[in-house]
């Protein structure tokens, strides 16, 4: 047993010489000083990182919302469009303007000969107007209570001269 003692002693002492002796903090300080910059660095940017992408979510549902309200608007715009394309608005405010439903048609071939006889457009009364003196006997206000809507009444004109007639102008324009 002597032996390996003195064989522990000379293994311990060549161990000893090897590893220094007392405390080193000297060579340990740079590297934990490393290892904190590096946990910062990452820490900054990983915040950084999450703040940027928070900023573009905020965007994107800024930009969603005002999508949802332009198209909300682009449909509204729509209907209005479709309400002044139906046939009996466009009638409507054609005999606001004073316009006349045509006559028959008469169509240029193209070797310059007419086919079909062209005739004169009449005005003629439509059936949704209230004749003037059915307006005039009633007063201002309809048998309902509500103002009645104010028409612009289209007598029946014959075919005259070849003189132009200035259009009827609507009340209230």
């Amino acid at each position: 047993m002597t032996r390996t003692a003195e064989q522990m002693k000379g293994r311990a002492g060549r161990l000893a010489r090897l590893m220094p002796s007392g405390p080193s903090t000297a060579a340990r300080t740079p590297f934990v000083l490393l290892v904190v910059l590096l946990l910062a660095g990452g820490l900054i940017s990983l915040l950084l990182l999450n703040s940027a992408l928070n900023e573009g979510s905020f965007r994107l549902s800024k930009l969603k919302r005002e999508t949802t309200e332009l198209t909300d608007e682009q449909q509204a715009l729509q209907r209005d469009v479709d309400s002044y394309s139906e046939p009996d608005a466009l009638e409507r405010r054609a005999r606001e303007l004073g316009m006349v439903p045509g006559g028959s048609p008469a169509f240029l071939d193209p070797d310059g000969t007419v086919r079909g006889k062209p005739e004169r457009a009449t005005a003629q009364p439509s059936p949704t107007e209230v004749p003037a003196a059915e307006a005039s006997a009633a007063g201002p206000a309809s048998p309902s209570g509500s103002a009645s809507p104010a028409t612009p009444s289209t007598a029946p004109t014959a075919p005259a001269s070849n003189t132009p007639t200035p259009p009827p102008t609507s009340p209230g324009r």
